[in-house]
């Protein structure tokens, strides 16, 4: 491990020790963006990431709970090139597009409720680190489109974060994302031990990471997120439990999403953000 890349804070530990299989640390990882640390920035290659330019290339998600169904789809759609991000951020990133559907009534009836590029760039540690979002969301309420959340690495202080480590360890804490009252993600690795069912294909998937997701934005909302080794079978992000209130499972579905969701949104007028 590189010494620009991550060090321990309470406890403080020598960086060696992150790679000791099976040692439990706490504390809180903490990494220094370096743009010279990006040989093959959008190679994305860590074992517990699932989405690549060389495929895999879709991910579908499905849940069902007392507020209806929701499909959710990520697909790897190409590369930001050079230049897209400020200095000093200026590196080349995977572009994953994301898009979420909701059916009130789970009727097959459903309604587009996001669109979102996410960017994503892996160092030469390993770790994947998210540079930013551009985010489109109707507001239901509102009956218009936001684009609240949004943030660019280098913009407006925005800074990048790592959403995935190359050696998680668990009690370990670590910045996904910061966007000063916009985007202020954490993560925590619970265990890398987990046993995955999913109902939906009837899958059991072992030995994946589990960690879980907050932020100081929304206190009580948290999800638990499990990622399977794709060395191991799995396919990476494969199960999340929402906890806020009863608990709601976003399934692994496969790669293809059901045939006939809108490709727009319910209206094209603007919130005043």
């Amino acid at each position: 491990m590189k010494s620009r890349s991550k060090f321990l804070i309470a406890p403080i530990v020598a960086l060696s020790i992150l790679g000791t299989a099976g040692a439990a640390w706490g504390g809180t990882l903490e990494f220094e963006f370096d743009s010279n640390e990006f040989s093959n920035p959008t190679v994305l290659n860590n074992d517990h990431w699932g989405l690549r330019l060389a495929g895999p290339t879709s991910a579908v998600y499905f849940s069902e709970s007392d507020d209806g169904c929701e499909v959710g789809q990520s697909v790897v759609s190409g590369s930001t090139g050079l230049g897209f991000f400020d200095v000093p951020y200026d590196i080349n990133a995977v572009v994953i597009h994301d898009r979420e559907w909701v059916s009130e009534d789970c009727d097959g009836e459903y309604v587009l409720v996001e669109d979102t590029d996410d960017w994503y760039a892996q160092d030469d540690d390993g770790n994947v680190w998210y540079m930013g979002e551009d985010t489109t969301a109707w507001d239901e309420d509102g009956n218009c489109l936001t684009h609240a959340g949004s943030w660019t690495a280098g913009e407006d202080d925005a800074e990048p974060g790592v959403i995935m480590l190359a050696d998680p360890l668990p009690g370990v804490s670590y910045r996904q994302e910061f966007y000063e009252g916009e985007a202020e993600d954490w993560a925590k690795v619970l265990r890398l031990n987990a046993k995955v069912s999913i109902d939906y294909l009837e899958s059991d998937y072992f030995g994946c990471l589990q960690t879980k997701e907050y932020t100081p934005l929304a206190p009580g909302e948290v999800e638990h997120k499990f990622y399977c080794r794709l060395s191991q079978g799995g396919v990476g992000l494969t199960l999340v439990n929402e906890l806020k209130g009863k608990t709601k499972r976003v399934e692994y579905a496969g790669t293809t999403p059901p045939a006939g969701l809108p490709a727009t949104f319910p209206t094209s007028d603007s919130c005043s953000d």
